[in-house]
């Protein structure tokens, strides 16, 4: 499939998907969606009721127990009823996920040992690391400090006047939890086939680093090694062309869903905090961009042109994941080196998820504002500094980002049920901070690759490419 057709297609179905989900939902999903609704009242009114009896032996207060039991059944019945009906569409994003996930750790591996052997010396490795690191903790802290500067210049928790979770109720997303122990253990594999298996990218980095230097260093029978893994690289980019023809039906399927499920309703309940976050994502697209351009000149927005295919599939199914092998391959035909592409990319799905971050620092403050709580100038600075040390190798997955929240908003006492607050809407967030993650990925590979002068003058031309 030709690459403009490519891109009209998946555009198409993002816009059928919105469609096809409001029409489902007002005619499948919204008796259900009132069923759970009317639920989750009744459990809240029940709450109410039980906090205010002293005795717990009395009748009153079993027989509101009893109802609590019996609205929380309907609530969890309703659920499975919802996902049940919706089960047609996510199975269309859910093939194209698995496969793309079939893709990643085996090109990560190939590309990134061919890569680093293609570096040679550990002194090359090094000073491409350094750069490349110089660049993500850079990056990381601007979204940061931009998330923060923007939710207290907006105050979306002060001025949308939401009802608020009771803050005794759990969210039921499981914390981080902020130890060097746990962050060890992620990043370095006890085995290299378990990281495989589960795609944990950062320890598939650390053993290809190893490989890679270590096949350099025997010289002429690393060659042999460096040849085959550079064909099994070919042949999985290969792979990921038949996958991509899949994209434009996985983008329609999970936003059907998305939409499906939540309604159009939730865009006016929340319509302040939504606007406001992806107008901040637009100015962090801005920067971003900008940085690129003072490196790399009028390339930058060639660059931002061909991977708008790969933002696209991010944004659709809420995981950045899912563009990987894309802007691999687009990186390489902008003209920056392989061995650069294989060596930083991977490194970027662990340590620079740019819209990751702005969000945690964005998301963490609303929820102090939403429950009146101040924190001074001095608490948000080490809020932020605690979620960069927290975050560091998060999935780029969906949900990933309110795992590390919700460790974080409990070091400054603010209810983890506020979580409740984001649960809702976090797939229409997650949308686009998956596809700033894939612009600020793409652009600090290509910064480093000028920088390292491994750059071609030129990007190759698009009717070369195909």
């Amino acid at each position: 499939m030709p690459k403009n057709k490519l891109t009209l297609y998946i555009f198409l179905a993002l816009v059928l998907g919105v469609i096809a989900g409001y029409i489902y939902n007002a005619t499948v999903i919204n008796a259900i969606n009132t069923k759970m609704s009317a639920a989750e009242a009744q459990i809240k009114t029940i709450d109410q009721q039980i906090l205010t009896i002293k005795d717990t032996t009395t009748a009153d207060y079993k027989a509101l127990k009893t109802q609590r039991t019996e609205q929380v059944k309907v609530r969890k019945e309703s659920d499975s009823a919802r996902e049940d009906k919706l089960v047609g569409f996510t199975v269309l994003s859910d093939i194209f996920l698995r496969l793309i996930k079939m893709i990643v750790a085996p090109l990560v591996f190939s590309t990134l040992v061919v890569g680093v052997a293609k570096v040679g010396d550990i002194k090359s490795v090094g000073r491409i690391g350094g750069k490349t690191l110089l660049w993500f903790l850079s990056a990381t802290l601007v979204s940061l400090l931009l998330g923060m500067v923007l939710v207290n210049f907006f105050r979306p928790g002060e001025t949308m006047h939401l009802p608020l979770p009771d803050s005794h109720l759990s969210t039921g997303i499981q914390k981080t939890a902020l130890s060097l122990r746990d962050f060890i253990g992620h990043v370095f594999p006890k085995s290299f086939i378990e990281a495989m298996a589960n795609n944990e990218i950062l320890q598939i980095v650390v053993f290809s680093l190893f490989f890679g230097v270590a096949t350099a260093a025997i010289g002429e029978q690393g060659y042999i090694v460096i040849k085959a893994l550079d064909a099994v690289a070919h042949v999985i980019l290969k792979i990921t062309g038949y996958v991509m023809q899949l994209a434009p039906l996985a983008v329609f399927g999970a936003i059907t869903a998305i939409i499906a499920k939540q309604g159009l309703g939730i865009l006016s309940t929340y319509a302040i905090f939504i606007g406001e976050f992806y107008f901040s994502l637009l100015i962090l697209w801005l920067v971003i961009v900008l940085a690129g351009f003072a490196v790399l000149q009028k390339k930058a927005f060639n660059l931002v042109s061909r991977i708008k295919d790969a933002m696209l599939i991010a944004f659709s199914t809420s995981t950045s994941e899912a563009a990987y092998p894309k802007v691999l391959l687009e990186l390489e035909r902008f003209g920056c080196n392989n061995k650069i592409v294989s060596f930083v990319l991977p490194l970027g799905y662990s340590f620079n998820l740019d819209g990751s971050m702005m969000y945690m620092t964005f998301a963490s403050l609303f929820l102090a504002q939403s429950y009146g709580i101040h924190l001074s100038f001095s608490q948000q600075l080490s809020m932020l500094l605690v979620l960069m040390l927290t975050s560091k190798g998060i999935a780029g997955v969906p949900r990933a980002s309110l795992v590390v929240i919700a460790g974080t908003i409990s070091l400054f006492n603010i209810p983890e049920a506020g979580l409740a607050l984001l649960i809702g809407i976090d797939p229409l967030l997650d949308m686009g901070r998956s596809a700033t993650n894939v612009l600020g990925n793409a652009m600090a590979t290509a910064v480093v690759s000028k920088w390292e002068s491994e750059l071609k003058g030129a990007p190759i031309d698009d009717d070369l490419k195909d």
